[in-house]
C-alpha cells in the first residue's frame, strides 16, 4: 500500500496543494484521536452556545473548529478558510495558493450514541491579488475545486479525495500516524436499491419527492417492480461513504418545515465537496434542477437541495422533478 503524497505526485498534483491536504489531515489524527477516546476525552455533550446556523454546538465541534482553524492559518498554505462553525470567513496568508471550506464535525450529534462523524472540506485557487478579508473569493462555483475530501472517523479513519483524478480512498495507519491508499478508484455502481433519506420530514416534501419515495417503497408491487431498502446514518459524510463503498442514492430535498429555511446542507463545504467526490466516481450529484457545483453561491453559509448517488437512480429521481 502506497502512502499519500508519491500517489498525489504522479497524478501531477502541486505541491504545495499537497502541503495543504497533508496539513489538513495533521488536524485529522488529533480529531481522530479525540473521537475515539468518547467519554474519556471529556469533550462529549453540547456547549451553552449556537453557531451562525442557529444550531447548538457540540464541545467537539468547537475543539475540531480550533484544531481546524489554527493548524490551517500556522500553515501559510490557505489565503482564507470558511467553516460551519464561523460566522465570517478568516484571513490567511496573502501570498498564499488556495482558500479552503470545512465542517470541522459533520454529523456532531451523532458523538453522544458513538456513531459514525467526519471532516468535510472543499479548496478552491484563491483569486490572483485578492484581499484574504474578502469573503467573496470563496463565490466560485463547486466546479472551481482544485480538491475535495472527507475524514470518515468509524472504526477505522478513512480518507476519501479527489484532486480531479479520480475518487481514492486512504486509510489511517495508527501504528505509523500515515494515511496509506486502500482503495485506488472508487466506482458509484450505476444502479441502486438503496436509498437515504430523513423520512420524518416526508409530509413536508415538495409533491416530486413525495411521488418518488412512495414508489421506492411500493416495491415489487409498484411501479419500480422491485424493493428498495432505506438507510440513515444521519450523518452526511457516513451516508455519502456508504453510496461511494456500494451505491445508493443519498437526498435531504428541498421541505416546508421552516419557510426561512427550505435547505439543510450547505453548499460551499458540505454540497459541493460531496458532489465532486461522488462525479468523480462516476454519480450524479444535483439539487433536482441543476448540477450542484454548476452553482454561483451568493453567501458563505447558503443552503441548496441535494440529490446525488447511483447515475440511473439519480437520473430516475430527477425524472419526476421535471
Amino acid at each position: 500500500m502506497r502512502r499519500l503524497p508519491p500517489v498525489l505526485l504522479e497524478d501531477g498534483c502541486p505541491r504545495e496543494l499537497i502541503s495543504l491536504i497533508r496539513t489538513i489531515l495533521a488536524a485529522s489524527k488529533e480529531i481522530s484521536f479525540r473521537v475515539g477516546q468518547g467519554a474519556l476525552s471529556g469533550v462529549l455533550g453540547s456547549t451553552l452556545d449556537e453557531n451562525i446556523q442557529g444550531e447548538t454546538q457540540k464541545k467537539l465541534d468547537v475543539l475540531t473548529n480550533q484544531l481546524l482553524k489554527d493548524i490551517l492559518l500556522e500553515s501559510g498554505y490557505v489565503k482564507a478558510i470558511a467553516s460551519e462553525e464561523e460566522d465570517f470567513t478568516v484571513a490567511g496568508n496573502p501570498d498564499a495558493q488556495y482558500i479552503v471550506a470545512f465542517d470541522p464535525l459533520d454529523g456532531s450529534s451523532n458523538t453522544d450514541i458513538n456513531s459514525l462523524v467526519g471532516t468535510i472540506f472543499s479548496i478552491m485557487p484563491a483569486p490572483e491579488g485578492s484581499d484574504p478579508a474578502d469573503h467573496t473569493i470563496f463565490m466560485q462555483p463547486g466546479k472551481n475545486q482544485v480538491a475535495a475530501g472527507y475524514i470518515l472517523y468509524g472504526p477505522s479513519t478513512v480518507l476519501a479525495l479527489t484532486t480531479g483524478k479520480g475518487t481514492r480512498f486512504f486509510t489511517l495507519d495508527k501504528t505509523q500516524g500515515t494515511f496509506l491508499l486502500t482503495q485506488d478508484f472508487a466506482k458509484v455502481p450505476v444502479d441502486t436499491n438503496e436509498f437515504a433519506i430523513n423520512a420524518s420530514n416526508q409530509r413536508h416534501w415538495q409533491p416530486a419527492m413525495q411521488n418518488y419515495i412512495n414508489d421506492l417503497l411500493a416495491g415489487e408491487t409498484g411501479p419500480r417492480e422491485r424493493n428498495f431498502n432505506m438507510r440513515w446514518i444521519a450523518a452526511m459524510v457516513g451516508d455519502v461513504h456508504r453510496v461511494l463503498c456500494r451505491g445508493g442514492v443519498f437526498t435531504y430535498p428541498t421541505d416546508t418545515k421552516d419557510p426561512n429555511k427550505p435547505h439543510k446542507l450547505r453548499l460551499l463545504y458540505e454540497a459541493n465537496p460531496m458532489a465532486m467526490l461522488i462525479e468523480q466516481a462516476g454519480g450524479i450529484a444535483s439539487t433536482g434542477t441543476e448540477r450542484i457545483m454548476d452553482i454561483q453561491p451568493n453567501a458563505i453559509h447558503q443552503r441548496v437541495a441535494v440529490i446525488l448517488g447511483s447515475k440511473n437512480e439519480v437520473e430516475t429521481c430527477l425524472n419526476y422533478h421535471k
